[in-house]
């Protein structure tokens, strides 16, 4: 397993500035995530070794690539990474096969980490190695592009918005692969994206970048579930729940449990005891003093009230949760608060209007 990440970069173009200071988990996936121009693929550049920071620091576990203190640069070409941009960039005239092969080219057999057969079952492109790229879907040529970078026995993989240049039916496509990844291999992940969807199903550390500086670094939702941050989600606040598929009921629901209780969604495949993620947006969060007895809401599970604040939005507050270990946020009008007489350590019920499934 790698250790930690360690970044310090100061990169200044005159009108934008790049100024982080970062500490990211050696396993799984941590998304820099903001809105564009915030900075998130210059950081990236930099860990990469592809733009060179004055002064930054960068270290794999206890591998340095940069110390400029030191004098140390390692270039992009001799660091242990894997780089997936929005484009595949694949070589047109190469097969599949040949173009994954050329991933090993710089590296000795016994650095390599990954096999061909074992990346092509991992990411379901075996059937794919005789064609050649103008024969593949978008989503496939992604496909090849991560064996590519995984068949460079990389220590870490970057990866700069690779779904944006895909249509929807392509992102759900590549999406399943992406998380089949995660769970499967001990390979830290830096992943550049805009989109919240693809942070809340994939991350599990969060960075937010906004005009270049670190807003907030984190579990994914410790920083989700913050509230002097909903402006940088704007109607997309909300957290990610880790569910368990607990029982399919009879009506074409499944439940499916969590720390702060259970929660229904129409029937789902999955079986029995498969975890899932459940994104819920304050948006859809409701509060009560107590159960409501006659209600379309099914989803009503105990909670205490955490804190609030106002939000960017006109007469309504931001009101974080606590079900029972489970942060929840409830987006509700002032008035709704005052009549409620909502503060710090009031126990009440969150009504969960919608749930969106996102893995």
């Amino acid at each position: 397993m790698t250790g930690e990440i360690r970044a310090r970069f100061r990169v200044d173009r005159g009108d934008f500035a790049l100024d982080v200071d970062l500490i990211l988990p050696g396993r799984g996936v941590s998304a820099l995530f903001g809105h564009s121009g915030s900075g998130k693929t210059t950081c990236l550049r930099a860990l990469a070794g592809l733009e060179r920071a004055p002064g930054g620091y960068c270290a794999i576990g206890d591998e340095v690539w940069q110390d400029e203190a030191r004098g140390l640069f390692v270039p992009a070409h001799r660091r242990a990474l894997g780089v997936v941009f929005q484009e595949a960039s694949l070589f047109p005239h190469l097969s599949v096969r040949r173009n994954i092969e050329f991933g090993q080219k710089r590296t000795s057999t016994a650095e390599r980490r990954f096999a061909l057969p074992d990346v092509a079952e991992l990411l379901g492109i075996g059937h794919l190695l005789e064609r050649r790229p103008d024969q593949l879907s978008g989503g496939e040529r992604q496909r090849v592009a991560i064996a590519r970078a995984l068949l460079a026995a990389p220590r870490i993989l970057l990866m700069d918005e690779p779904l944006a240049a895909l249509d929807l039916k392509r992102k759900h496509e590549i999406l399943p692969y992406l998380e089949r990844l995660h769970r499967e291999l001990e390979l830290p992940v830096v992943y550049v994206s805009h989109a919240p969807d693809e942070v809340a199903r994939l991350a599990d550390h969060l960075v937010l970048l906004d005009a270049g500086r670190v807003v907030a670094s984190g579990p994914l939702n410790d920083v989700l579930a913050r509230l002097d941050l909903p402006a940088a989600f704007a109607d997309d606040a909300g957290v990610v729940v880790e569910t368990t598929v607990a029982a399919h009921e009879a009506d074409d629901l499944t439940r499916l449990d969590f720390a702060g209780g259970a929660i229904y969604v129409s029937r789902h495949p999955e079986a029995v005891g498969t975890p899932l993620r459940c994104r819920i947006h304050a948006r859809d969060v409701s509060l009560a003093l107590a159960p409501a007895e006659q209600s379309s809401i099914l989803n009503c599970v105990p909670a205490g009230v955490v804190d609030l604040a106002p939000t960017d939005t006109p007469g309504h507050v931001l009101v974080r949760l606590d079900a029972g270990g489970t942060p929840l946020l409830a987006r509700i009008t002032k008035r709704s608060a005052e009549r409620l007489a909502i503060r710090p350590g009031l126990a009440l019920h969150a009504q969960i209007k919608s749930v969106a499934l996102v893995g």
